[in-house]
């Protein structure tokens, strides 16, 4: 009995934040659809007549973020006022993510679209929250529609690998992942970097994840688990915009042009890898800049007393 007793309050400390979080996740969608009924919307999703319900979305997850992790949010002014692609470091619980959405709708009223990856599509019970704070699959068409319509989009090149087995070094997994790039390029838009202090110190994977790995590469499903919670400082820092520069742009496809003899296309793409590679480098630059590497917990959670801005 007591071993069986100190095995279930192991596993509550490790994992009651987490689940507290989906807990809050669930409940939201299942206000939203209350609402959804009571005031009889059927409006877009995306649509301005769900402001309000946006609103109370937003303070609660913001109220959280101030009282649990102290959130500060810094360089909202890098943000272009028409759209732009948003690229950030994924935790292993985007939690830092959701609270910046909810300050840059708070104070700015304005709806950040993220792309997701597709397991989060296949979840029961989240369609209608998913739909109204604006998150989408990340294809390519959909994208450039809402770049189109003025939106700001956010993605996370690493995506779920990143999310489960990136640790407390902060490593950037994105491999070849570029299709950002590409569209911000088709969309003549800039890209801004984005990075949140600690987000590792509050949330981390296991260690030991090599059969996690294998499950993962193979179906693409999540498997390693989340734990922690603890009430670590989290600052997001939004970095300066990397801008469309057609200039750049022309060279980058001429000079293709004569040394490879291609498409068009392949131009292009080696034009991305020119502007993917800025992002890489502006990202982790940011990483550098705020995080202590590696990753100290306890220093995290001293930065809670500490009024200083790193």
């Amino acid at each position: 009995v007591i071993v069986v007793s100190l095995t279930i309050t192991a596993i509550l400390v490790f994992f009651i934040v987490p689940l507290t979080l989906l807990f809050f996740l669930f409940l939201t969608n299942i206000l939203l659809l209350i609402y959804q009924r009571n005031s009889e919307v059927k409006a877009d999703p995306l649509s301005e007549v769900w402001d309000s319900a946006r609103k109370s979305i937003a303070s609660f997850w913001d109220i959280y973020a101030r009282i649990w992790h102290g959130y500060e949010l810094h360089g909202v002014e890098n943000l272009p006022e028409g759209p732009g692609i948003l690229v950030y470091y994924h935790g292993a619980i985007p939690i830092d993510y959701l609270y910046f959405l909810s300050r840059l709708f708070l104070c700015k009223k304005r709806l950040c679209l993220s792309v997701a990856d597709n397991f989060v599509f296949r979840l029961p019970g989240l369609k209608l929250l998913l739909e109204v704070t604006g998150v989408m699959p990340g294809t390519r068409e959909e994208c450039l529609i809402a770049l189109k319509n003025g939106h700001l989009v956010s993605i996370s090149p690493g995506g779920v690998r990143e999310a489960l087995f990136s640790d407390e070094s902060y490593q950037l997994m994105w491999g070849n992942r570029k299709g950002f790039a590409e569209v911000a390029l088709e969309a003549k838009v800039p890209i801004i970097p984005m990075y949140t202090q600690n987000v590792r110190e509050g949330y981390r994977t296991f260690k030991e994840r090599k059969l996690f790995r294998q499950l993962y590469e193979s179906t693409r499903l999540p498997f390693t688990p989340p734990y922690g919670g603890l009430p670590v400082k989290l600052r997001t820092y939004i970095g300066e915009p990397i801008p469309y520069d057609p200039n750049v742009t022309t060279e980058e496809l001429v000079e293709k042009v004569i040394i490879i003899l291609s498409s068009l296309h392949q131009q292009v793409c080696k034009c991305n890898f020119h502007f993917s590679f800025q992002t890489k480098t502006a990202v982790q630059a940011l990483i550098s800049k705020h995080q202590t590497i590696p990753g100290s917990i306890w220093k995290a959670l001293l930065e809670r007393f500490d009024t200083r801005c790193k």
